[in-house]
């Protein structure tokens, strides 16, 4: 499995139709370093500019990988280092993904995953590496001054959250069940 952030940029190949793009590949990921098996996809709308989601992550036995993208509309997605003894641990990564641009964000185990929607009525779509399990749901607060996610809200647009979310633990009070592996945070592109 992957521990490095990847931003995916699949290829798209279009004529007067429209276009065409292989969105996964297990054998193209795994070049990747991305070996995960998925076993669930979820689909959220959310209507209003600024819904945030996140920070969200399941905890081991039920820890996920994520591939996440935008099908309809934009959103900033960010994934947060959450590995006890990492030397980037509380440290950030984000990029834009849309419907236009096709772009994807694979989070691995041991990050906290969020994101917040730049247009109305945005579609999120994103592959998991294990099912949800209630018992091993948790967060980080998606405005924890010392995470500091630079979130691209509109002037004058606040963040729409759930009432869960705006509740979330501080960095600072986590006790992390993940290990850091020797990778640090970084954002890689393909």
């Amino acid at each position: 499995m992957a521990s490095k952030v990847v931003l995916l940029r699949p290829k798209r190949f279009g004529d007067d139709r429209g276009w065409f793009s292989e969105i996964y590949s297990e054998k193209a990921f795994s070049g990747y370093g991305i070996t995960d098996r998925f076993v669930q996809d979820n689909h959220s709308l959310s209507v209003p500019i600024g819904t945030l989601r996140g920070l969200h992550f399941q905890t081991p036995p039920f820890a996920q990988a994520k591939l996440v993208r935008c099908i309809r509309g934009r959103i900033f997605d960010v994934a947060v280092d959450i590995r006890r003894s990492s030397p980037t641990f509380g440290r950030w990564v984000g990029a834009e993904l849309s419907a236009e641009n096709g772009h994807q964000l694979y989070v691995p185990v041991g990050f906290a995953h969020g994101f917040v929607t730049l247009e109305t009525s945005t579609e999120v779509t994103y592959k998991v590496s294990n099912l949800y399990s209630p018992a091993n749901d948790g967060g980080i607060l998606w405005n924890d001054p010392e995470i500091g996610i630079e979130w691209p809200l509109p002037l004058g647009v606040d963040p729409i959250l759930s009432l869960k979310d705006g509740q979330q633990p501080r960095l600072r009070d986590f006790d992390s069940p993940f290990d850091y592996d020797g990778t640090q945070l970084e954002l890689v592109e393909m």
